[in-house]
Parts: C-alpha cells; structure tokens; sequence
C-alpha cells in the first residue's frame, strides 16, 4: 500500500486547489524541486505530480518544474496533466518519469492509450476524474456522459498500470476519501486502483489498513499533508505495520 505526495503544479508553484477549482489555489512551496526533496526525506518512496494548467491547456505548461522535480528526488515519479499523445509519452519517459498518467485522452481516445501501454509497459496509468459520479475531462472543466467503471472497464487487459480515482467533490476540502465509490470501482476492474480526493486525517489512513481497502494499490495525499493534518512519519509506520 503506497502512500502518494502530491505536488501540484500552477505557474511554476506548488498548490492545491478547492474542488479542482484554479481559482481557488493556495500556494505552499514555490520551488517545487525543494518540496520533492522534502517528501524523500519525510520516508515517502513515490511522488504524484500533475501539471495542473497542461491539463486545462492540452499540453505540457509547467514542465521546467517536472524536470527540476526529477533532477531533484531519486524517487520514482508519476505525471499527468496535459499528455495527449505517444511522442510526449516517449519524451516524459526518456527524461526519467515513471508513469505517465492519461485522462483525458482515455476519454477521447482510448485506443491511443492501449498503444501507448504496447509501446511502454507498466508505465501507463489512466486518472479517471469523477463529479457526481460521471467523468470530468480538459482538467475537470468538462463533464462527459461516462460512468467511472464504465470507461475502467475499457482498459481491462490492456496493460494499465494503475487507475487514479479522483473525486473532485472531495478534492482539496479534507472531507475524507470516498470510500465506497472507489471500492466498488477497484472491485470491478483488475487493474490496481489508486484513490485520490479527500483524504482528510489518519482515520483515512487507518481505513486504507482495513481487509475491504487491501485490494487498493494506495492513495494519494495533498492538503492535509501540507496543512500538517497529517503526520507523514506516523502516517507511513500505520502502512508500514499493516
């Protein structure tokens, strides 16, 4: 079970968004590179980074950032925002990424997406982004008319690495982590889920230690990690004794 840092970026900076909301961003480091040394030396042994205007814009914005951020952290680095075809793929990857994380794009094309998890194994992971449980897309400023298990379900045998599962109701207000919403997904798919959105206190972290959460690959972790919430110390002897 891993517990995902999260470094969003807007500008160059290191924010969090209210409800996927750009205009309600609160900036907690402006030097991105310094906060994923930072995370290494909390004990965190993944990092999540997302390219907050790429993925408003459909394309790399911020990735100046990304690359100080890889420069900076030996460990392993998941992407999304704003990466919509198999030539920036290859390009996040050959600079040292891990992962690279499609949405949009496992909307609007997924079969781009089954190509692209041919062309690099285990480095492909799919976010799905959901409000009032549909999907949102172009960094959640558009609702689609899939369901989440639904476009999920598209992927099953492709090769996907991991689903990131975010509910944007949650996002950024500290209102815990939709629990049954992501079960129910990660019991309808084969794929490792990976839940994001919401994640409030320790009793969240306990709740990833329970037998039904086990079948989950981990969570991600922003505000309450950076409001200091959330103990990371504690937070990671919890995952590490269960």
């Amino acid at each position: 079970m891993i517990l995902f840092p999260a470094i969003d970026l807007k500008d160059g900076t290191c924010v969090r968004l209210k409800l996927g909301d750009m205009a309600q961003a609160t900036v907690y480091n402006e030097d991105p590179a310094a906060q994923a040394r930072d995370f290494e030396r909390q004990g965190f042994e993944w990092l999540h980074v997302v390219d907050l205007n790429g993925a408003f814009e459909g394309q790399s914005v911020n990735g100046a950032a990304v690359e100080a951020i890889l420069r900076a952290t030996k460990n392993p680095v998941q992407l999304g925002g704003g990466i919509r075809t198999l030539a920036h793929i290859e390009s996040w990857l050959s600079k040292g990424l891990a992962r690279v994380i499609l949405g949009t794009i496992a909307v609007r094309d997924p079969d781009l997406v089954k190509a692209a998890c041919k062309a690099f194994p285990g480095k492909i992971a799919v976010g799905i982004d959901a409000k009032g449980g549909k999907v949102a897309v172009e960094g959640w400023a558009e609702a689609s008319s899939l369901g989440v298990i639904e476009l999920a379900q598209k992927f099953e045998g492709a090769g996907v690495a991991a689903i990131i599962y975010t509910d944007i109701d949650r996002d950024g207000i500290l209102a815990g982590i939709n629990w049954e919403s992501t079960l129910a997904l990660a019991e309808a798919v084969s794929i490792p889920v990976i839940a994001s959105g919401g994640l409030a206190s320790l009793d969240d972290i306990r709740r990833m230690t329970r037998p039904d959460a086990q079948k989950l690959a981990g969570a991600i972790t922003g505000r309450a990690l950076y409001d200091g919430r959330i103990d990371a110390s504690e937070a990671l002897s919890i995952l590490r004794a269960a």
